[in-house]
């Protein structure tokens, strides 16, 4: 049995769930609780919780401290090639756009590698396109081998893997993974992946399990906010990562909650979803899931992402850049040959210095593989 089976039965939770019975009494017990049940999620996540969310911040602040602490786990990406076989509407990769594409050198990721070692940072975050042919797992592994030299940490967001190459890759060094479902709503999810081998729904669904069994020590799951109702996409975050939790309890299991930004093409999402849904939508996952790590990346302002960590966020990226070499080498090209245009350009040393003004400690090493 894998998630997709436990998909459906959550589907059938949320038809049979009716947010308008839900009283403010509701709410109470549900912050108070410890239940895991899908009903508590969609209390939490409900249109009445909203009028709670003082109530909510102050019981996620003390799960927060109590579990973590007051440290912030700081890391960068490293994008090694922007080549795409797929056609994903709200993506800059989308290889129907007609931008710069690169695939870094060996060289070149060297020479990023020690931009970025010099800033502190020991977690890296390594990204590709979803072009096998431009960037394969052999490729993949090389440009591991170069970043170990400067990093304790090494997490990739690539293309899906079966179990066994994504056990190649934890072997070679690689012990996180990221990968955003994008949308668990599957019509939705088939509409805006017009061809491409992401196309496949149930593939990447599972890809969290697959690496999870293949060794690795961190998984990172997310939905990009914007393709569907963000309360939907909510929920089932929500119990993919407690479904997770229970199967693979020596994998640490962490979210992202990114909105869709600007990028190069048209598209700009169906649903709109503002900061208060944002800061709803983390709090119910910190409530929900206490242990649950949460990413908040520099697609968000600094004034909210400076706002949001007493709040549950647990990992942030700083100093960050979303084209291929754009630590060192990035082309400068007219075209923008960027992912998206992140909100928040702040450097690695203002980024720990906003986090020590706010009482709290920035960590750019907690990891180190024997």
């Amino acid at each position: 049995m894998t998630f997709y089976n436990t998909l459906q039965e959550s589907e059938a939770c949320l038809r049979n769930f009716d947010a308008h019975e839900i009283s403010r009494g509701s709410v109470i017990r549900a912050v108070e609780s410890e239940s895991c049940s899908p009903e508590r999620l969609l209390t939490l996540l409900s249109p009445k919780a909203s009028d709670d969310l003082e109530l909510m911040a102050r019981k996620a602040h003390e799960i927060t401290l109590r579990q973590f602490g007051r440290v912030i786990q700081l890391y960068t990406p490293l994008y090694l090639s922007n080549f795409c076989d797929n056609q994903c509407s709200y993506c800059g990769f989308n290889a129907r756009n007609r931008v710069p594409r690169k695939t870094l050198t060996l060289e070149e990721i060297e020479r990023e590698a020690a931009y970025i070692a010099s800033t502190g940072l020991k977690h890296i975050l390594i990204l590709t396109g979803g072009s096998r042919p431009h960037a394969p797992l052999s490729y993949i592994k090389s440009a591991v081998r170069v970043l170990k030299k400067y990093f304790s940490s090494i997490s990739a967001e690539i293309y899906a893997l079966s179990e066994g190459e994504y056990a190649e890759l934890a072997a070679e060094g690689v012990d996180g993974l990221t990968i955003y479902q994008e949308t668990y709503h599957e019509a939705v999810y088939d509409r805006v992946h017009k061809a491409g081998p992401k196309k496949d729904f149930q593939f990447r669904l599972e890809a969290p399990e697959r690496a999870a069994r293949g060794a690795f020590r961190n998984v990172n799951i997310g939905a990009l906010l914007g393709l569907s109702d963000w309360r939907r996409e909510s929920f089932f975050l929500g119990m993919h990562a407690g479904y997770l939790q229970d199967r693979f309890p020596n994998v640490e299991i962490s979210a992202s909650v990114p909105r869709i930004r600007p990028h190069e093409g048209d598209f700009s999402g169906f649903e709109q979803v503002s900061d208060r849904d944002l800061v709803q939508m983390i709090l119910a996952l910190r409530l929900f899931l206490p242990r649950l790590g949460i990413t908040l990346s520099t697609r968000e302002s600094p004034w909210l992402r400076e706002n949001l960590v007493p709040l549950g966020v647990t990992r942030m990226s700083a100093g960050s850049t979303t084209e291929v070499g754009g630590h060192t080498i990035a082309c400068h090209d007219a075209e923008d040959a960027s992912q998206f245009k992140i909100a928040d350009e702040r450097n690695v040393e203002e980024i720990k210095a906003m986090l020590v003004a706010r009482g709290y400690q920035p960590v750019l090493k907690d990891w180190m593989q024997l």
